[in-house]
């Protein structure tokens, strides 16, 4: 079972939720190390939750990243599309879903961080009920509609031994590398209830964000921690 570390009583449920500081990035990306450092730092930073997404379109290059999904690339897509770019890259930093920087321009990610904690937002009230289910109450439908997502990460640092590839040969840090993601359905600001999938592995935290479709911005978060042993 997962017990709710943050949001669980209802004012604690409204207040502001932190900046989701979301990097793509690659194990056979040559450019990449020092992103992959920079959100290390930053998933110790209180009111910000960094993601690593590992994408697997530089496999190609002679090393397949371990962490890599399609459906990771798949976000990395339609978040871009949303920015008018043509194409993806790496290493690329989103933050709060709404705005983009070079993951290796830690000044420029840094301002959209503060931007981020500036803008005006009305979160909805978001809880892990007895019988499991995630509840995300009522709050204002954004234009175009909104979807619940499930994030699962490893909050763990490692260190990746590249043994191929245009990093053959160094180690790539690793921090709250995602390991599942799941699309649970729809809002449309109105109260719902979710039954969440059984975790893929153990260790595990959980992310749940309330998003604008296809790719829109975040405006509602909840963690929640898997139990200690």
């Amino acid at each position: 079972m997962l017990i709710c570390a943050a949001l669980t009583a209802p004012a604690a449920a409204m207040a502001r939720p932190p900046v989701v500081v979301e990097l793509f990035t690659a194990q056979g990306c040559s450019s990449c190390g020092a992103a992959n450092a920079f959100v290390d730092k930053l998933a110790d930073r209180p009111g910000v939750i960094a993601l690593t997404w590992s994408v697997d379109y530089w496999d190609y290059l002679g090393w397949k990243d371990s962490f890599a999904q399609p459906a990771f690339t798949d976000r990395q897509r339609a978040y871009d599309r949303r920015f008018g770019l043509n194409d993806v890259y790496t290493p690329q930093v989103i933050v709060d879903g709404q705005a983009q920087a070079s993951g290796d321009k830690a000044t420029a990610v840094e301002s959209l961080i503060r931007q981020a904690r500036r803008a005006p937002i009305d979160p909805p009230q978001m809880r892990l009920r007895e019988d499991g289910r995630i509840g995300v109450g009522s709050a204002r439908r954004p234009p175009g509609g909104a979807q619940v997502w499930l994030i699962r990460y490893d909050p763990r640092e490692q260190d990746i031994e590249v043994k191929d590839g245009d990093n053959r040969g160094k180690t790539i840090p690793h921090r709250n590398v995602v390991r599942q993601v799941a699309l649970l359905g729809p809002w449309k600001g109105r109260p719902v209830v979710f039954r969440p999938p059984a975790p893929s592995e153990e260790g595990l935290t959980t992310l749940v964000i309330v998003q604008g479709a296809d790719g829109g911005r975040i405006f509602g978060v909840m963690k929640l921690e898997a139990p200690k042993a």
